[in-house]
This record gives C-alpha cells, structure tokens and sequence, in this order.
C-alpha cells in the first residue's frame, strides 16, 4: 500500500487547512487509517484514526472540536479536516494504514509527511 499526503501549507492561527491521503496498491484490503504529527525534537504523536468500514474515529484530547477525520471510499482518500488552528499544531503530518490506534508501531505504512506550521 502506497499513501500520498498533500494539502499542507502555512496559515494564521485561527485559520483552516484540509489533508488529504490518498491510498494506492492493495487498496482491496481493508485498512483502518489514522494521522500523526511530528514536531521538531518532539516525538511523533496520535492525531486521529478512523476505521474504514464502520466509520468510527479516535482523536487527540487537544484537536477535538477542532479536527475531523473522513473517509471517502470511493477514492481510498482518508481527510483531515483541521479548524481553528494553533501555533502548537504546527508539525509535520503523516497518515498510516494498517491500525485505528494511537500507537505508531501499530501502523503498517506511512506516507511522506505533509508540512503544517501556523503562525501566531
């Protein structure tokens, strides 16, 4: 499974951006995906996660509100939906295939990352 993160880029506080991952490859198989940030000198972190059949979602206590996580099937395309943003959302931001949990290492593949930074 291939995964293509876009839809980054540099915005006020306050603003608005959505991600997009589009899944290609053995997209037949059904996986649950999720979103994950990595700020510098930080570790990477648990943003949302989605399951793929039943549409359930997880979120990070500090995005709730202000994130949503969706899936359109037809496309393998899994968004990010992020409001409201802050300067401590700036990171760069993966999706992962393979898990609906919080853990990195419970995710099988990872896309390229895609840059957010708001500024204050």
């Amino acid at each position: 499974v291939q995964l293509q993160a876009s839809g980054g880029g540099l915005v006020q506080a306050g603003g608005s951006l959505r991600l997009s991952c589009a899944a290609s490859g053995r997209t037949g198989s059904v996986y649950p995906m999720g979103w994950f940030r990595q700020a510098p000198g930080k570790e990477r972190e648990f943003v949302a996660a989605i399951t793929w059949t039943g549409g359930a979602t997880n979120y990070k206590d500090s995005v709730k509100g202000r994130f949503t996580i969706s899936r359109e099937k037809a496309r393998n395309t899994v968004y990010l939906e992020m409001n409201s943003l802050k300067p401590e959302d700036t990171a760069v931001y993966y999706c992962a295939a393979g898990s609906s949990g919080t853990r990195p290492d419970g995710y099988d593949y990872w896309g390229q990352g895609t840059q957010v930074t708001v500024s204050s």
